[in-house]
């Protein structure tokens, strides 16, 4: 099954004015967004991805927009089941103001009890966005094989939840993981179990690459290939268990 690279839209201009932006429209990249934007193709360089699927808000299009650009061979899909949680009358108002509503104690310590009023639950933003995770990871592995690796970019709350859902982690404690602005998170799906590969990263990534296939040898026996094969997997599992070992908890 394919590994999914999870972005999350660079530094907004609601990130540092300190506000809900929600699905408000017009929220752009401030300037350190844009930079952050600018450097992820060179971040992505190393990973041969095989498509790109974007929230339809403004600040994921355009912090994928020079990745695009500089591989225009890229499909470009967009889904809104991926895009921010609909967080209703609270959209567009100031977080320092919103910390004094009895219901952000319940978003912070009980999500899975929390609906926006005017707008959707949290449980409900977090079967919507797996449920686009799991459609992409089998159309995405249709058409380009087991073995892809595809982007998506989102928002906090989402690649959290989806997160969440990878390590079978009750959304109640989904606040202690963190995901900023224009980090790169990986999970390699498989037919047992999803791998956390990298979580909130904001350095390399070419390592992420699938590994190259081993040369066939002439003259193999029959009945090898299956054994071949499970080793190949025994492998790949450790080096997932590596790898995310080494990386969790390294994103701000």
């Amino acid at each position: 099954m394919p590994t999914l690279i999870l972005v999350r839209h660079g530094r907004s201009t609601a990130n540092t004015a300190g506000l809900l932006a929600g699905w408000t429209p017009g929220v752009a990249l401030d300037e350190h967004g844009r930079t952050q934007a600018a450097a992820l193709p060179g971040r992505l360089e190393g990973l041969p991805l095989a498509a790109v699927v974007t929230s339809p808000l403004q600040r994921c299009q355009e912090t994928m927009a020079p990745l695009t650009q500089a591989r225009p061979e890229l499909p470009l899909h967009t889904d809104e089941r991926v895009g921010e949680c609909d967080y209703g009358d609270w959209s567009g108002r100031k977080l320092s103001e919103l910390s004094e509503e009895p219901l952000m104690n319940v978003v912070q310590q009980h999500p899975s009890a929390a609906a926006f009023p005017g707008g959707e639950s949290m449980r409900g933003m977090q079967a919507r966005a797996v449920e686009a995770v799991r459609d992409w990871n089998a159309r995405i592995a249709a058409e380009h094989g087991e073995g892809a690796t595809y982007a998506m970019c989102s928002h906090g709350d989402i690649i959290k939840s989806i997160v969440a859902d990878a390590l079978g982690m009750h959304l109640d404690l989904f606040q202690r993981i963190s995901v900023g602005p224009c980090s790169v998170t990986a999970i390699r799906y498989t037919p047992l179990r999803p791998f956390l590969l990298r979580l909130g990263e904001t350095g390399e990534l070419g390592s992420l690459a699938p590994p190259e296939a081993p040369a066939e040898e002439d003259g193999k026996e029959a009945g090898t290939e299956a054994g071949t094969e499970a080793g190949k997997a025994a492998g790949d599992g450790a080096r997932d268990v590596r790898e995310a070992n080494a990386t969790v908890g390294g994103g701000a």
